[in-house]
């Protein structure tokens, strides 16, 4: 990471660097939460590679950098079975900080939750704003994809991913989606549904356990890197 990024006091995210403006509540974050001086260094990016320093002042936000562009990262993407509760949000924050380009939902056979029309954009929502915070957090320019919930056998269409499976294959290089399956594992129709299609991936844990959505830590650092 640029040592500019990693030392400024605080990142950011706006529609345009030409003419960058706060939401209330990033204003209100930056002056109240973290009060940010106007002498302090602070980034800001438009969420598509290009990122410039800036200083607070008490009209906004000065530019004083030319722009800088990061070139995308290689697609690395992260798939899981709806969970309970807010492992939701805890899943979208982690697989941000760590480099997901793109992050979904799908329902499987063994899903315990599953969301209704009017809450899946309700979700989105929540979080885009989980991604965005996390991003910001971790000095990302790139923000990620947040990719529709898709039922797991339209998932699995996609020639580039894997199953996130104690007993797989090792990850082959052009491997850049990561299927994680429900507390109860992928069942065994939907396992053999997708040998055919797709890799099954070792999961470097111990455990015996399938891997799921609540061991997800647990994932290899190849499937977000491939």
């Amino acid at each position: 990471m640029n040592p500019v990024l990693r030392g400024s006091a605080a990142h950011v995210f706006v529609e345009s660097l030409a003419s960058p403006a706060l939401s209330d509540e990033d204003d209100h974050h930056l002056r109240r939460v973290l009060r940010i001086r106007d002498s302090d260094v602070v980034t800001i990016s438009d969420g598509h590679g290009h990122w410039v320093t800036a200083r607070l002042t008490a009209s906004g936000l000065q530019v004083d950098s030319e722009p800088t562009e990061v070139g995308r990262p290689s697609p690395s993407v992260v798939v899981s079975a709806i969970p309970k509760g807010d492992r939701p949000e805890w899943i979208v924050q982690k697989c941000t900080e760590v480099g997901a380009t793109a992050i979904g939902f799908m329902d499987c056979a063994r899903s315990v939750v599953r969301w209704d029309p009017d809450r899946v954009g309700r979700q989105r929502e929540r979080l885009r704003r989980i991604a965005r915070e996390a991003s910001m957090q971790s000095r990302r320019v790139w923000l990620p994809e947040l990719v529709d919930v898709a039922p797991f056998d339209e998932v699995i269409r996609i020639i580039t991913c894997a199953i996130a499976d104690p007993d797989g294959d090792a990850l082959p290089p052009a491997v850049d989606t990561i299927l994680v399956g429900p507390e109860g594992g992928f069942t065994e129709g939907e396992l053999e549904s997708a040998r055919s299609r797709v890799t099954l991936q070792h999961s470097r844990s111990t455990s015996p356990a399938s891997c799921r959505h609540s061991t997800t830590r647990k994932t290899p650092d190849a499937a977000l890197r491939p």
